[in-house]
């Protein structure tokens, strides 16, 4: 996967976790994931398709869930529920809508965030091992996990 893909994913949630939550992040070492389990409790995933195709998610442990929640709601929530998967899979929306208005040339579009608790495997683009993005936040942590490939046919978008 080129970092052509990755780096507006980055710069992306590091926008709208500043102007949206007030919180700053920082990133740590990116790798490639040997696995499809999401790297903690709450993630929110976003297909995309057009010129190029693939599987974006963010994925938050609790107290990152709870505390975004809470900058975004007003009012904390005590335990992860359907609020607080409503301010996730936003959360993922704005990352993902962040990036794709910096990858125009591939004309992506974006499916509606599902936000799944627990483990669970995630589809990316087969033979892609998806790029994680880990970050820490005065919340907690969180990451960004990108499988994105350009397609090989033309696209009729």
């Amino acid at each position: 996967m080129k970092v052509e893909y990755i780096n507006p994913f980055i710069s992306s949630i590091t926008k709208v976790f500043s102007t949206m939550l007030n919180s700053e992040l920082t990133r740590g070492k990116i790798y490639l994931k040997d696995h499809h389990c999401p790297e903690h409790e709450i993630s929110g995933i976003i297909g995309l398709s057009g010129k190029a195709a693939g599987t974006v998610v963010l994925s938050l442990n609790r107290q990152a869930a709870l505390s975004a929640a809470e900058a975004m709601l007003g009012e904390r929530p005590l335990e992860i529920n359907a609020e607080v998967r409503d301010a996730v899979g936003e959360l993922a929306n704005m990352v993902a809508g962040g990036a794709k208005a910096q990858l125009e040339q591939f004309n992506m579009s974006l499916t509606i965030p599902t936000v799944i608790t627990g483990k669970f495997s995630v589809q990316f683009p087969s033979k892609i091992p998806p790029i994680c993005v880990p970050f820490e936040s005065e919340w907690g942590s969180l990451t960004l996990e990108v499988g994105l490939v350009e397609s090989e046919a033309p696209c009729h978008c």
